[in-house]
């Protein structure tokens, strides 16, 4: 039987994996080994827990001397701060990494020449480099500010009257006084460390691509910060000024000259759609995430239930530099459960340093020190564990389907409280892996129909692998009534399905056997 195969990715995986790393305070860690100074040179990319397609390196680029000194004076932040460094020194505050004076690779760390050798190893790895766009504004002290004041959003003094925390008074090189606005999401007071870009002005948004242009070239995809501030609806409707479309025409420009390019959204507000249209790769799949945090399970399935089409292109995570960390988020347990649920769906698999040891303390990314922390080890297993059962070809390359639980029996309901996948190899009815997660504080039950296509043995063996549990069941009955499935709280299961005979022959060649679960 011959099928229509999908294309290949251009990202390594139809699933690719993402690890992010905090690339300032990774360097500190080296200077506090003893190393005089450290640039991108003497990042050790072999010591990195796994090998993930793709490594994006947080806060490379240039920034200044004012965001800086911002960053050090303000009280609510200095209190963040202090939180995460009871210790803190001034040396620890460089200033956030995304109020950017050019995108030049930062001079302390090394300069564009280290960039583009640290894009020739992680190339080495065969893997792909990401790094930060932050599309929605620049730095206090960009140089933009005197050579194109009117590439940024500019108020008067009744706007400064009225709200201070978005606006700032500055003094040209000329010795003009201009009023700016502060970056901004509409909900929340300006980045007082920034200044808006002003997408009205079409000249602007010129100059934006030709920074998209000169970013192709030193990196292979661009995670973009905040991504829907700049879409014409979300513009006007923060400051009152209508603009042309910047994405679709932006990502067209870049990807014309590289298709492979790789755009990865920051979104919320359920624009995820929205920006894939436009063109982006992968959008930030904050929904999933925050409904396993509520524990909404039912809510969870129903997410899942969208077209593949658009989940293919969801970023999946537990935990970034933007929020608090999984450990602190979820349980032991129910960190488990939510990890198999988000990781084994289909689209980009995201993972944050720190997120594997079971770290509990969030690093701003005005800091260049984060502080010291055990390793938790039972999270350290899991995740293990899990990486290597994402390693398999047909969870990065196969197809995905969501799968349905029935009641166990007449009255129990928990069946609702499960959420269970299949994947087959591209085209294939034959399902290879078996995903079922009871994502509830209580034991549940429920049959699981499995379309098992044309799957010719009768009895299929079930491979656990999170455990070194086995099962063998018939395959008829897994068809009708289907799989039954009784699991603890928080308790997930990957399976690998093979036949009897696959299963005996393995066993052969490794000399020996497990016991059969029940």
């Amino acid at each position: 039987m011959s099928h229509n195969l999908p294309p290949k990715s251009p990202f390594g995986a139809r699933n690719p994996s993402l690890y992010q790393l905090n690339t300032r305070v990774w360097l500190t860690e080296i200077r506090q080994n003893g190393a005089l100074k450290a640039t991108l040179d003497d990042l050790d990319l072999s010591t990195l827990p796994h090998r993930f397609d793709w490594y994006w390196f947080l806060s490379v680029w240039q920034t200044g001397e004012t965001g800086q000194s911002i960053s050090r004076q303000h009280p609510g932040w200095l209190q963040e701060f202090r939180r995460t460094l009871p210790d803190l020194a001034e040396r620890d505050i460089a200033g956030s990494g995304f109020a950017v004076t050019a995108y030049n690779c930062h001079k302390d760390l090394g300069g564009n020449a280290a960039l583009a050798r640290l894009k020739d190893r992680v190339h080495a790895l065969g893997s792909r480099l990401m790094l930060d766009f932050v599309p929605n504004h620049m730095a206090i002290d960009h140089p933009w500010v005197n050579e194109h004041p009117d590439y940024f959003i500019q108020g008067t003094a009744d706007d400064i009257a009225a709200a201070p925390q978005n606006y700032i008074a500055l003094t040209l090189d000329n010795g003009d006084q201009k009023i700016f606005a502060h970056g901004r999401d509409p909900y929340f007071d300006g980045w007082c460390d920034t200044l808006q870009l002003d997408y009205a002005n079409p000249a602007l948004q010129d100059a934006m691509i030709a920074i998209l242009l000169d970013l192709a070239d030193r990196c292979d995809g661009l995670r973009c910060d905040m991504a829907m501030l700049v879409l014409p609806e979300i513009f006007e409707r923060t400051w009152g000024r209508a603009c042309e479309p910047f994405w679709s025409r932006a990502i067209a420009a870049v990807k014309s000259r590289r298709p492979d390019f790789c755009f990865m959204a920051e979104v919320y507000w359920d624009l995820e759609w929205e920006l894939q249209q436009q063109g982006f790769d992968y959008t930030y799949d904050k929904r999933l995430y925050d409904r396993l945090r509520e524990r909404q399970v039912h809510a969870a399935r129903e997410h899942l239930y969208a077209g593949v089409d658009y989940q293919k292109h969801m970023v999946r995570f537990l935990e970034n530099h933007d929020e608090a960390r999984a450990s602190v988020i979820f349980p032991h347990e129910m960190q488990k459960a939510a990890a198999v649920i988000s990781y084994l769906a289909p689209g980009m698999r995201f993972f944050h340093q720190g997120q594997f040891e079971g770290k509990r303390i969030k690093i701003s990314p005005h800091l260049v020190r984060g502080p010291e922390e055990s390793v938790d080890q039972n999270i350290r297993a899991f995740y293990a564990g899990l990486l290597e059962a994402l390693d398999g070809e047909v969870v990065r390359n196969g197809d995905w389907r969501l799968l349905a639980g029935n009641s166990a029996w007449q009255g129990n309901f928990t069946n609702e409280d499960f959420i269970a996948y299949a994947w087959s190899a591209p085209g294939s009815d034959i399902i290879e892996r078996l995903v079922v997660v009871n994502y509830a504080p209580h034991h549940s039950q429920c049959y699981i129909p499995i379309p098992l296509g044309n799957y010719q043995q009768n009895v299929v063996v079930l491979k656990d692998q999170l455990s070194d549990r086995i099962y063998e069941r018939n395959a008829w009955q897994m068809r009708d009534p289907g799989l039954y499935v009784e699991l603890g709280p928080w308790q997930a299961q990957i399976f690998k399905l093979e036949s009897a005979l696959q299963s005996q022959a393995q066993k052969q060649t490794v000399g020996g056997s497990n016991g059969h679960g029940r």
